[in-house]
């Protein structure tokens, strides 16, 4: 690559699934395609609902087997090495970036040496280290170029506890950049995401029903949230009954589909927020920007995240959020009492409190919004793709 732009190979365990890692690597892609890169997108597997990312993409797409991820037979696994090497072969010289750790252990010895293997983690330290994944990044992303991870925090911890010579931090990018910006009048959470068991909506929408019911209570609503504030670490909050918060017409939006929702809608019902709670189904990718500019919050109630783009893309359309404090991903995207608010993982009455003090207040919601849409510039597309560019320039020289 010495000479100019040269070839970059994404590999996944299948690159067309719904799905976080799979948008991430089909956006740079095609930033580093139209930037010059000969970019090709690997998925080992087929996902069994494909899902069509970019329209016109500017780089190539291959699938080793045809069948999803476990469903392989023994006959398609002794073929597997075979058709990986001759893909390979036929790359010219650059980088094979490896989007997990089962990647990384499928391929890394099958790569020739004009590829050179950068390993990706797009989880965080915390949650690699509650399964297998933090031994697996630990024996194999050492003897790599470079291991890239989601934020700085995150890149250290693996330094530290994973004993890495070689992390590189490279944050997910936002798709798009929006010329406009919420408008944050209206009383409407945002909730985004699958409807599954991990992202926790029903905590969420136990949150929510107790925030209504703060907002609903005269007088002033006090409790505390644990967070990071650059003094003690603990931040005290207030909620005061006021014009904007005495409205009894909140609504919480739910965006997805999923296995949850006969539970999530009973759960809404036994929380008494039925009529307040939105089942939305699915949204194209193309109408979010519509449902970011009509929210007013973007909350985030998952067991575990990477770098959700959720919280980014609501920060772009100036709408602040509050998240439970997962990981540095998501501290790298809500800068506690800042540019949104954090509540300790699985702490829903201090997520009920800080959606309240948001909901409570549209001068809050205008003042953390106007600080998000600024903070996550540095997420922004050419932003990232220039910091993919520095990783292959640094390794090469």
């Amino acid at each position: 690559m010495s000479g100019g732009p040269g070839s970059v190979l994404f590999a996944c365990m299948d690159a067309d699934t719904l799905g976080g890692i799979q948008r991430v690597t089909h956006t740079v892609a095609q930033g580093l395609a139209e930037r010059g890169h000969d970019v090709h997108v690997l998925g080992l597997h087929r996902a069994e609902h494909p899902f069509r990312y970019v329209e016109r993409p500017g780089y190539r797409r291959h699938v080793i087997h045809r069948a999803p991820p476990g469903r392989v037979s023994w006959l398609g696994t002794r073929g597997e090495r075979l058709r990986l090497r001759g893909l390979l072969r036929a790359l010219g010289p650059g980088f094979a970036v490896l989007a997990s750790p089962g990647v990384v252990s499928r391929l890394a010895d099958l790569l020739p040496e004009r590829l050179l293997p950068v390993g990706q983690y797009h989880g965080s330290y915390e949650h690699a280290r509650g399964s297998w994944h933090l031994g697996s990044v630990r024996r194999h992303y050492g003897e790599l170029e470079k291991a890239v991870f989601l934020s700085e925090e995150d890149a250290w911890l693996f330094s530290e506890h994973a004993l890495l010579p070689n992390t590189w931090a490279i944050p997910n990018p936002l798709p798009a950049w929006p010329s406009r910006t919420a408008a944050l009048a209206g009383h409407r959470v945002l909730g985004v995401g699958r409807l599954e068991g991990v992202k926790r909506f029903d905590r969420l929408i136990s949150a929510f029903a107790d925030a209504r019911r703060a907002l609903r209570t005269p007088g002033p609503v006090n409790g505390r949230v644990d967070g990071v504030d650059g003094v003690d670490g603990v931040r005290d909050v207030e909620v005061t009954g006021n014009a904007d918060a005495a409205t009894d017409d909140w609504e919480l939006h739910l965006i997805g589909e999923g296995a949850e929702l006969d539970r999530l809608r009973a759960h809404a019902r036994a929380c008494g927020v039925a009529d307040r709670v939105v089942f939305r189904g699915a949204v194209r990718a193309a109408e979010m920007g519509r449902e970011y500019l009509e929210g007013s919050v973007l909350a985030l109630s998952s067991e575990h995240e990477g770098l959700p783009l959720v919280l980014g893309e609501a920060a772009s359309h100036g709408v602040p959020s509050v998240a439970f404090d997962v990981s540095g991903g998501v501290r790298s995207l809500v800068v506690d009492g800042r540019t949104g608010l954090l509540a300790p993982p699985a702490d829903v009455t201090a997520l009920g409190i800080a959606l309240a003090r948001l909901m409570a207040s549209e001068r809050e919601r205008r003042r953390l919004g106007a600080a998000a849409r600024v903070h996550v510039e540095a997420f922004r597309l050419e932003r990232v793709l220039d910091r993919w560019e520095a990783l292959f320039e640094q390794v090469l020289r």
